[in-house]
């Protein structure tokens, strides 16, 4: 396995650039200062100042998890590391330097010793006209806080609406993916309407539609039929009409047009079909596999043992499927920055490197309320025993801010959450096709 040794350092500190601060990233720099301990300089470069727990963001866009809940910040939780505001423009793989641009403007550059690319993934756009400019992404806390005012604000303008077709519009949602994103937020979505509908006695005759739509034949059909069948159940017991085999075939202002040629008056489009590698990585002039950096099982870049990729941007070969690289999942992705920083340390002369083989723990899925899907080590539950593992695994598994999630958890059980519009992010500002990168 090649690794790229260096002395203990004598002189000046040995610079390690993290890019990245999601799932990987967050891991592979906590993992780096505990290991080394001084004996190098971590530098973390990202365009937000905080770690973004990702799975709990539909609980931010249902009003039961206040924004700072998900969003635990960087200063705090990576005591010791120089953290640099920004979004990296270009790789110098033969100076050895990134350069990045912050948020008013400026630029700077940064050498390094050894590099950690986790700059995770981008929302995938498909060719579907009026997509990108009637539809929102599900990527980040500008589009929760967007997507939980524009829900309140169609509920409450349906109710004010003189003409029955259109407080009808108003009231229908389309989700469309059905993968752990869409299913997510089309169950957790589906009761907070609901519930916002009954506070308005003219929406009485006025049912609140949901609508879930995948080409593929099933809902979660990168997991077991089990848990798929789970929250297809949930789905349909809370009215969500779940669509497999078709899809938006165009997009308009006020209606989406399906695959099937069936018209629905809406709007609301939410584009939850995916992500992709982001695309900083194919610039680099290095081998990339469907978009994603080809490494080794030690997560180093062939020929360029200095640089190592892990998470969503890392085609990284899954040794228990030959043949295949690990899914894109956050699971991988913070295992693999567990390795990317041993490895580097190794580098460093600080313990040994290894390969990376990891089989799924399990998944778990939030539908919100008592209702959960989950599968750990492979037993699968449902109903209250999968809500409380999938909470307690959430808990778990986030770097900071514990005791103020479950205390939300409490409040939304005991006093219910409060629905008013914020009126933070306007749709202008949440653009599909240019919204901030999950960096894991």
């Amino acid at each position: 396995m090649p690794v790229a040794r260096t002395p203990a350092p004598t002189g000046p500190l040995p610079r390690i650039v993290v890019l990245g601060a999601g799932f990987a990233g967050h891991t592979a720099a906590k993992a780096l200062l505990r290991k080394l301990k001084g004996r190098a300089r971590v530098i973390v470069i990202d365009q937000l100042d905080h770690f973004l727990y990702l799975p709990l963001l539909p609980e931010v866009a249902v009003g039961t998890l206040e924004p700072r809940r998900v969003a635990v910040p960087l200063a705090r939780s990576l005591k010791g590391a120089e953290i640099v505001l920004g979004e990296v423009t270009t790789i110098d793989v033969e100076n050895r330097s990134v350069s990045w641009r912050d948020p008013e403007g400026g630029a700077g550059t940064q050498a390094y010793d050894h590099l950690v690319i986790a700059a995770g993934s981008v929302n995938k756009l498909l060719p579907v006209p009026g997509v990108a400019a009637y539809a929102h992404g599900f990527r980040g806390l500008p589009e929760a806080l967007y997507l939980r005012d524009h829900m309140i604000r169609q509920i409450e303008l349906a109710a004010t609406a003189a003409d029955p077709a259109e407080r009808a519009s108003r009231c229908t949602f389309v989700v469309v993916g059905a993968g752990y994103t869409g299913t997510e937020v089309a169950a957790q979505a589906a009761s907070f309407t609901a519930e916002l509908a009954k506070a308005h006695p003219r929406l009485r005759d006025t049912p609140v539609r949901w609508l879930l739509l995948d080409l593929a034949p099933r809902v979660l059909p990168e997991l077991d039929e089990r848990l798929s069948r789970t929250a297809d159940r949930v789905l349909r017991e809370r009215g969500v009409e779940v669509r497999t085999g078709q899809s938006v075939e165009e997009a308009l202002p006020t209606c989406v047009r399906l695959t099937t040629g069936e018209e629905v008056p809406t709007h609301t489009l939410i584009w939850c079909v995916g992500v992709r590698p982001d695309p900083l990585v194919e610039d680099m002039g290095l081998p990339t596999d469907r978009g994603r950096l080809v490494v080794g099982t030690d997560l180093s870049v062939p020929g360029h043992p200095e640089i190592l990729a892990c998470g969503d941007v890392a085609a990284v070969p899954d040794v228990t499927r030959p043949g295949s690289v690990t899914a894109m999942t956050a699971q991988h992705a913070t295992r693999q920055g567990t390795l990317a920083a041993r490895n580097v340390a190794a580098a460093l002369g600080v313990g040994s490197p290894r390969s990376y083989e990891h089989h799924d723990l399990g998944f778990v899925v939030e539908l919100g309320g008592t209702d959960a899907a989950a599968n750990p080590l492979g037993i699968p539950l449902s109903g209250f025993p999968a809500a409380a593992v999938t909470r307690g695994y959430h808990l778990l598994s986030m770097p900071g801010n514990r005791i103020r999630v479950a205390a939300d958890w409490l409040l939304d059980a005991v006093v219910g959450r409060q629905a008013v519009q914020l009126g933070v992010v306007r749709g202008v500002h949440v653009p599909l096709e240019t919204v901030p990168h999950d960096v894991s």
